[in-house]
């Protein structure tokens, strides 16, 4: 498991789409060196939404991702030692994922988008759908 930084003042923030944050964590070698980058970067700040872990909890439960049951059961402690950041779901980031004008179904894209704009931060993702919204993307 990868561990990022404390931030400084200051710093560039960032959000983790799920699939980064367990590549991170599981040293996927799927996760792209400018993600590697990004994440371990010296200033950096990086944000995990509270819906990536109701993403992996839920993929988890149904069986679509059974290589993240440690990370399921330990998922606080794995932020801790990253020194990774959570970033709640508020009403307002809710709101904003049910209104997006988005033909993307997936509720935890139009979550991370929403917090994506609302906390003008950039994304760290390869997937596709993100590259034609309104925020930066790193990959």
């Amino acid at each position: 498991m990868g561990v990022a930084p404390h931030p400084a003042p200051g710093g560039a923030r960032l959000l983790l789409d799920t699939h980064a944050l367990v590549w991170w964590w599981t040293d996927d070698r799927r996760l792209t060196a400018p993600a590697r980058a990004a994440i371990a970067a010296p200033g950096h700040q990086v944000l995990v939404s509270a819906a990536s872990a109701w993403e992996i909890a839920t993929k988890h439960r149904l069986g679509k991702w059974d290589s993240v049951a440690a990370l399921v059961a330990g998922f606080e402690e794995f932020l801790r030692r990253s020194r990774f950041a959570v970033l709640p779901i508020t009403p307002a980031d809710a709101l904003a994922a049910g209104a997006l004008d988005w033909a993307h179904r997936d509720p935890f894209d139009r979550m991370l988008l929403a917090q994506a704009r609302a906390q003008a931060v950039p994304l760290v993702s390869g997937d596709e759908a993100f590259r034609d919204q309104d925020i930066a993307v790193i990959w």
